[in-house]
């Protein structure tokens, strides 16, 4: 997103990818029928990432999607500073 060849889009441009994805490409249209704020607020957004300081990305990170990994790793992490208590090792045999 913060590459040339995506800032170089217009913001038309950029809205209409959101607003209707890309076909056969695994972007989906994000968009609404008749008017869209939220894909114009995505267009903004998009231009400001070049400029975007290490602040702004830290306070972003809470907003992050997380894998189900993550999320246990997290809890373990958790547990183990509240309650002392060491994460179960989960390990898979192998044959």
């Amino acid at each position: 997103m913060r590459q040339s060849e995506t800032q170089n889009l217009t913001d038309g441009q950029i809205y209409y990818i959101i607003h209707n994805g890309i076909r056969l490409t695994g972007m989906p249209a994000w968009g609404r029928p008749g008017r869209d704020d939220d894909s114009w607020k995505l267009v903004l957004f998009i231009r400001h990432l070049p400029q975007m300081t290490p602040q702004e990305m830290k306070e972003m990170e809470p907003f992050n999607p997380k894998s189900a990994a993550e999320r246990s790793e997290e809890e373990d992490e958790q547990r183990f500073l509240n309650e002392g208590k060491a994460p179960e090792m989960k390990m898979k045999m192998q044959h």
